[in-house]
């Protein structure tokens, strides 16, 4: 398949939320549009500290959803909850397609669903794995549940990989294998940790991480998600900075626009 490095803008909204347009569709990362807020959830409480820099009525048309869960309000509010019944399709786990109901499809590891682009053509985006927590997939999901990631591939456009809330840099090798190097990464970090979950071990990618995954990947660019907004991130921008720059990546790192 032939590709491109071209880069493309990606806005990032606060949270996990960035928007996109690819291949003539655009598209929408794990959408949380609610106030700063408390949610009580199994186990203790999230609070969101900020709230996101566009409302989902200034975004424009959504054509697809790319939302690595649906269990967690970090990932998936009530506002995003509504916005998705003005969105044609939300691609996410099986589990969660089931949830959620039409307009939803599930995506297991490595299988993959072909979009129709705006004057002929494709795009394919492949469901890849993803691991919310520490350790092995039968002790992580019964706790933090399924999550998946995403790589949008198509003729003559960028390689382009949504991690989802992935703690596992094992996954990201075996996506790199399979598709590297990648143009654009979206990367799940923040350093979440909750003392109460796998012994305050790491449940998604801290910064240190993130730039060992841009190195994996072979990533041209990567634009971080998932680092502000919520009381339970460990780590925020300066963290990023200071970790691309430690790994002689600072020149890949693209902070998205903020507007």
């Amino acid at each position: 398949m032939a590709g491109t490095s071209e880069q493309f803008p990606v806005r990032v909204l606060g949270g996990p939320t960035a928007l996109f347009a690819y291949g003539g569709l655009r598209f929408l990362t794990d959408p949380v549009f609610d106030p700063p807020r408390d949610y009580h959830v199994p186990g203790g409480r999230l609070t969101k500290t900020a709230a996101s820099s566009a409302a989902p009525a200034t975004l424009g048309p959504v054509d697809v959803v790319l939302l690595s869960h649906d269990e967690h309000p970090d990932n998936l509010d009530d506002s995003g909850r509504a916005l998705l019944a003005d969105v044609p399709l939300t691609l996410t786990t099986p589990g969660g397609a089931k949830r959620l109901g039409p307009g939803a499809t599930g995506l297991a590891d490595w299988e993959a669903v072909e979009l129709a682009r705006p004057g002929g053509g494709t795009i394919t985006v492949t469901g890849v794995p993803a691991l919310h927590g520490p350790g092995a997939r039968e002790d992580v999901e019964p706790v933090t549940g399924e999550v998946v990631g995403f790589v949008l591939t198509g003729e003559e456009l960028p390689t382009v990989y949504v991690s989802g809330d992935n703690a596992s840099l094992g996954l990201v090798e075996e996506i790199a294998g399979r598709f590297g190097p990648v143009d654009t990464a979206v990367l799940f970090a923040g350093a979440p940790r909750f003392p109460q979950l796998f012994d305050g071990a790491l449940i998604v990618l801290d910064s240190a991480q993130a730039a060992d995954a841009a190195r994996i990947l072979g990533a041209r660019r990567v634009v971080p998600v998932h680092y502000d907004g919520w009381a339970h991130f460990t780590e925020g921008r300066d963290d990023l900075i200071a970790a691309f720059a430690g790994a002689g990546l600072l020149d890949r790192l693209d902070l998205g626009e903020r507007v």
